[in-house]
């Protein structure tokens, strides 16, 4: 394929969103409580991996809003 050019062209920018905003814990939820101590204690220590990993398990933890029969 020797008569073939190539494109050195670069591509077009990446767009980013800006972060989510951190994730309030439930405040009457011990396991959501446990999870912001663990995403505090992440943070002051630089495991920035972890405080993220901490977000993502308080936003995603499920809390019941319907009453128990």
């Amino acid at each position: 394929m020797a008569g073939r050019k190539q494109q050195t062209t670069m591509t077009g920018p990446v767009t980013l969103t800006l972060p989510l905003p951190h994730p309030e814990p439930a405040p009457d939820c011990d396991v959501c409580q446990a999870l912001a101590k663990q995403r505090q204690e992440a943070r002051d220590s630089g495991d920035l991996s972890a405080a993220t990993d901490a977000d993502v398990e308080i936003r995603n933890h499920p809390h019941r809003t319907w009453s128990k029969r």
